[in-house]
């Protein structure tokens, strides 16, 4: 199995809390960035998907706080795509210490609207498939 896609952060002291770690709803942003980073390096860009008329939604989100982020630390915050038979799929991640420690697992369930309808596509990866240029960052 190939390396998942992975994007480096340095947390910013601005994104702490007043236990000076990184704040939780920081922890969804990273995911967030890196997601929309895998979507960019696939080639499947946020303008195309919105010419398409079709949207990314994330439908439910659990984060495992394993361990805490300091300001300065640098992580990698990687991103998988898991494929089902239905609307939905799911976004695998982990923010992860440079030095290995795990510091957060991120599961996502998202889905692909139709910006006009405000529906889910039947088969979300069938377009992701077509607009990439690269579907490898998809899992195809």
């Amino acid at each position: 199995m190939a390396e998942p896609f992975s994007v480096r952060v340095t947390v910013r002291g601005y994104e702490t809390d007043v236990q000076g770690h990184l704040n939780q709803a920081v922890y969804l942003n990273y995911a967030e960035h890196a997601r929309w980073s895998l979507l960019q390096a696939a080639g499947a860009s946020q303008a195309q998907l919105v010419g398409r008329g079709v949207g990314p939604v994330t439908l439910e989100t659990t984060i495992r706080y394993r361990r805490e982020l300091l300001a300065g630390d640098e992580v990698d915050v990687t991103c998988v795509f898991e494929w089902g038979s239905g609307k939905t799929f799911r976004i695998l991640q982990e923010i992860r210490k440079t030095d290995g420690t795990v510091a957060a697992e991120i599961s996502a369930v998202c889905g692909l609207l139709n910006l006009t309808e405000r529906k889910l596509l039947a088969d979300p990866g069938k377009v992701f498939g077509e607009l990439a240029e690269d579907p490898g960052h998809f899992g195809f």
